[in-house]
C-alpha cells in the first residue's frame, strides 16, 4: 500500500510542476484522495459490499468533487489535476499513468446494462471540460483537446480536438523534415499537423516547408561555388537560444575559405 502511495506522489510530481514537496501533495491534491478512496470503495464493491462502496464515494464526491464510480477500474499511477467536476461512469476502465484535467466526464449513452462507459489505454492523456462517451476506446498515447465531445474509438498517439471530436494529428503523420526546419528555427513542432484548422498553424507550416527547400537550394548552390574555386561566406544561423548554430562541414573538394566576400 505504500508503495503505490509513494508511487502515486512521484507521479504527481512527474506531470505536475506546482508540486513543491511530499506534504504538501498529501494535504492538498483532492486528485489523489479521490483515487485512495476510489481504490478502497472498488475493494467494497469486489466483495459484494455495494451500498457501503457506494456510500464512501458519495463521501468522496463530497470531499473532493470528483465522482469515481466505485465499479470502475483504474490503473497506476493516474493523475486527476485539480479535480473537479470529474465524473468517472461505472464501466470505465483506465490504463496506466494517464491523465485527466478537470471537468472530464467519462459517461455512457445508453441505460442498457453492460459495457457502456469508455476505455483508456496507457498514458491518455484527456484536456479540461472533454467528454468521452459511450464504451469507446481511446488507444496507448492519444490526447483529447479541452471541451471536445469524442464519440468514436482514437487510433494510437492521436491528437482530438472539437465538437464532435475530429484527428487533427497523428504522430506518425507528422514529416520528419518539416519538424527538423522548425527546431533549426527555433519554432515548437508540436500541434503543427498538415491538416491543423488553425490558420495560423497552416502559414507557419508552409513557411517551414518553403525555408526548407530554399535552404537546401543554397546548400546546393553553395556546394557548386565551392568546387569551382569561389569562396563562400560561412555564417552560423542564429538560434533563439542565443546560441549560433554550427554549419555544416563543406565538401572534400570545396576550397578552403581565405576571407569573406
Amino acid at each position: 500500500m505504500f508503495d503505490r502511495i509513494r508511487e502515486d506522489i512521484r507521479s504527481v510530481y512527474a506531470r505536475d510542476p506546482a508540486a513543491r514537496n511530499a506534504f504538501e501533495i498529501l494535504t492538498t491534491y483532492p486528485g489523489l484522495h479521490a483515487i485512495w478512496l476510489h481504490r478502497l470503495s472498488h475493494w467494497l464493491w469486489g466483495r459484494g459490499l455495494r451500498w457501503l462502496a457506494r456510500w464512501l464515494s458519495t463521501l468522496g464526491r463530497w470531499l473532493t468533487g470528483i465522482e469515481i464510480h466505485p465499479g470502475a477500474r483504474i490503473g497506476r499511477r493516474f493523475f486527476i489535476d485539480h479535480g473537479m467536476g470529474v465524473v468517472i461512469g461505472e464501466t470505465a476502465e483506465i490504463g496506466d499513468d494517464c491523465t485527466l484535467y478537470h471537468g472530464v466526464t467519462l459517461g455512457g449513452t445508453s441505460w442498457k446494462e453492460g459495457k457502456r462507459h469508455p476505455t483508456l489505454e496507457d498514458n491518455v492523456v484527456v484536456g479540461a471540460g472533454a467528454k468521452i462517451l459511450g464504451p469507446i476506446t481511446l488507444a496507448q498515447g492519444s490526447r483529447v483537446g479541452s471541451n471536445a465531445v469524442v464519440l468514436k474509438d482514437v487510433e494510437p498517439g492521436a491528437t482530438v480536438v472539437g465538437i464532435p471530436g475530429r484527428v487533427v494529428q497523428k504522430r506518425e503523420e507528422v514529416d520528419p523534415k518539416r519538424a527538423e526546419m522548425a527546431q533549426k528555427l527555433g519554432f515548437d513542432a508540436y500541434g503543427m499537423a498538415q491538416d491543423m484548422p488553425d490558420p495560423v498553424a497552416h502559414a507557419i507550416n508552409c513557411m517551414l516547408d518553403h525555408i526548407r527547400v530554399l535552404d537546401e537550394r543554397v546548400e546546393q548552390l553553395s556546394a557548386q561555388v565551392r568546387s569551382m574555386g569561389g569562396e563562400v561566406e560561412s555564417v552560423a544561423l542564429p538560434s533563439l537560444s542565443g546560441v549560433a548554430m554550427p554549419e555544416e562541414a563543406p565538401a572534400d573538394n570545396a576550397t578552403p575559405e581565405s576571407g569573406n566576400k
